[in-house]
């Protein structure tokens, strides 16, 4: 490294996009169990709009600069962490990070520590982690999805979305998607998707049931939660499981409980930051293992709807105003 400084973007006060401010920060140091990774390329996600208005909380000594997904070049870590994480000095990778992201460095877990994939450039690796993490832990590994089963997700546009369509259409499901218009419809529908209900004109739960001729679906994938809820048990299939990973639309939720006893149904919630650092990795030995290669293969593919300048005063912004407004069909990036 040629300087002890680096560009970021912080969070100078809780507020709107216009609180993210370009400064100079120290390049961290990696400390054991650690790598130092020099960042191209950071994904921006909600949880970074929900960090930036002081609703989503750092860790214990996790960087209180925003971002959860990197990638870059390892720039240092000692001889046993490099061997752990089975990279090298020099070598392209991207990581799963808590926080610290929109930096021009950043110290990332061995575990969490990934190959880019053959083909892909760092900016289509740095929107990997946060979504393919999220979505291969709720629909895989906990509500068990299955070959041959219809997943419903809600917000199919998403960056969540658009990785949930693309998995769930690799491993055999079948995948419907609500969208808030038509024309991000058609776009998931490009991407896999099986079907699309939009959601303000149509009631996901009554045309959930229709396309699948009554019997419901067997995963619901949600970010809403609140009133969607009730409807979600509604249109789950006997023996259904909801995976709720955010609330954007209120924590507090009623629904018919009798429902949920009479189809065995399971109502699952989770969030992945605060999860110690050995279930990380273990979710990460399983992209390596079962999803890297049908993204080398060509079957799965990054989706990236907007790149802004990191190191532009305002960059990172303008990538928080796009988020917000929800019109992107896919991921938004920065670029360093």
């Amino acid at each position: 490294m040629s300087s002890s400084s680096m560009n970021a973007v912080e969070i100078a006060g809780y507020g709107g996009p216009e609180v993210l401010r370009l400064t100079q920060r120290p390049v961290p140091a990696p400390v054991a169990g650690e790598l130092l990774i020099r960042v191209s390329a950071s994904g921006v996600n909600r949880p970074d709009v929900l960090q930036r208005k002081g609703l989503y909380p750092m860790p214990a000594g996790v960087s209180d600069l925003p971002g959860l997904e990197i990638a870059g070049v390892v720039e240092a870590g000692s001889t046993a962490d490099l061997a752990a994480a089975g990279v090298s000095l020099g070598q392209r990778v991207c990581a799963l990070v808590a926080g610290g992201g929109y930096a021009q460095y950043c110290v990332a877990p061995v575990g969490q520590v990934l190959p880019i994939p053959r083909g892909l450039s760092d900016l289509e690796a740095a929107s990997l982690p946060e979504t393919f993490f999220t979505v291969w832990q709720n629909l895989f590994e906990i509500a068990r999805l299955q070959a041959g089963e219809t997943v419903l997700v809600q917000g199919g546009s998403s960056g969540i979305g658009v990785t949930a369509i693309q998995l769930g259409k690799a491993f055999g499901c079948t995948v419907i998607v609500t969208v808030g218009s038509d024309d991000k419809g058609r776009e998931c529908l490009k991407l896999g998707a099986d079907h699309f209900i939009n959601y303000k004109t149509q009631d996901f739960a009554e045309e959930a049931l229709k396309l699948t001729h009554g019997a419901g679906v067997n995963v619901v994938l949600d970010m809403v939660g609140g009133a969607y809820i009730a409807r979600e048990v509604q249109c789950l299939a006997n023996d259904g499981r909801l995976a709720l990973i955010a609330t954007q639309g209120g924590h507090d939720s009623s629904f018919d409980g009798g429902a949920v006893l009479r189809k065995r149904l399971a109502i699952t919630g989770s969030t992945l930051r605060p999860r110690p650092l050995a279930y990380k990795a273990q979710l990460a030995r399983g992209l390596i293992e079962k999803v890297w290669p049908l993204i080398e293969a060509g079957r799965i593919r990054p989706v990236i709807h907007s790149v802004f300048q990191a190191a532009a005063p305002d960059g990172a912004m303008q990538a928080h105003q796009l988020m917000e407004s929800s019109t992107h069909v896919g991921k938004i990036m920065l670029a360093w």
